[in-house]
């Protein structure tokens, strides 16, 4: 999988392996079952109460070209924001892009080449962001890479290439998009993590940046999101070499949509400024446990 391509992770890959949705999975904190939406998402163009303040403003989608992160930017952009979605390769953005625009949504997408897999490149895509939009006001790290390297059997290449885009390009652009709020005076900002089980260093870290922005004495809000199965192509790209091991992955339960983790992102923007939400775990209804 493209670092980048934003094929959103299943969110059962434990122990850096996509196991079978019918295994037992995390606790839930907040459970949304999921549902097959039409093209465009459920939200609708109707503005959400509570996401008038964030209209005309800009947001940063890792891994826009499919899966979660192209459900978000769709949603962002039907809400009005301008809405950069990033992948390595953009042509999937561009297609979206010309989407939301014939279907007349009030926001605009911006598709952007980056691969986060290179501090250049992140670095590269923030500066013309500040030099073409102003800044970040929320950033969405969303894109993840999972190899089917278990802790046992692993290699090395394969855990730093998962490491490099779930934990380090995220850190990165969070520190980025913090500065992007900071030295613009942005102080009700929002930075999203989707999170999976390969990426659980990032609860981890959601929190330890939460306590960061209170020392900080910012407004500045931190959430994690954590899906359980979500049906994209992730799991083909993942097992390439095993399509029916892939397809297996989500037939043997209704799994999450993509649409379904972008209603919660756009529930977590709709929130008063007043209120943390700091982790969502989602998971199928039918998934056991």
């Amino acid at each position: 999988m493209e670092a980048g391509s934003g094929a959103a992770r299943s969110g059962a890959d434990r122990r850096l392996q996509l196991l079978s949705p019918c295994d037992p999975g995390r606790s839930s904190a907040i459970q949304m079952s999921g549902s097959r939406s039409e093209v465009g998402g459920r939200l609708g163009t109707t503005a959400r109460a509570g996401m008038e303040r964030w209209r005309d403003r800009l947001a940063l989608v890792t891994g826009a070209s499919g899966g979660i992160g192209a459900a978000v930017a769709r949603a962002l952009v039907q809400q009005g924001l301008k809405v950069v979605g990033c992948a390595r390769t953009v042509g999937n953005i561009e297609e979206l892009a010309a989407e939301c625009k014939s279907a007349g949504y009030p926001g605009t997408l911006i598709p952007h080449r980056c691969d986060l897999s290179s501090e250049e490149d992140i670095l590269s895509m923030f500066s013309a962001v500040r030099s073409q939009h102003s800044g970040v006001d929320i950033c969405i790290n969303n894109a993840g890479l999972a190899r089917p390297d278990t802790l046992l059997s692993g290699s090395t290449s394969g855990w730093k290439d998962m490491f490099s885009v779930n934990v380090l390009a995220l850190s990165i652009c969070t520190r980025e998009a913090y500065r992007s709020m900071k030295e613009r005076k942005v102080d009700d900002g929002h930075i999203i993590n989707i999170n999976s089980a390969t990426k659980y260093a990032v609860t981890a870290l959601t929190e330890g940046l939460r306590q960061e922005l209170r020392e900080a004495q910012t407004h500045i809000r931190a959430t994690c999101i954590s899906p359980e199965v979500v049906e994209t192509q992730f799991a083909f790209k993942l097992h390439d070499k095993d399509p029916e091991k892939a397809a297996a992955t989500y037939e043997c339960i209704k799994c999450l949509k993509p649409e379904d983790v972008a209603e919660a992102v756009i529930y977590v923007l709709s929130t008063p400024p007043h209120v943390q939400i700091g982790d969502i775990q989602m998971r199928p209804t039918e998934q056991v446990i």
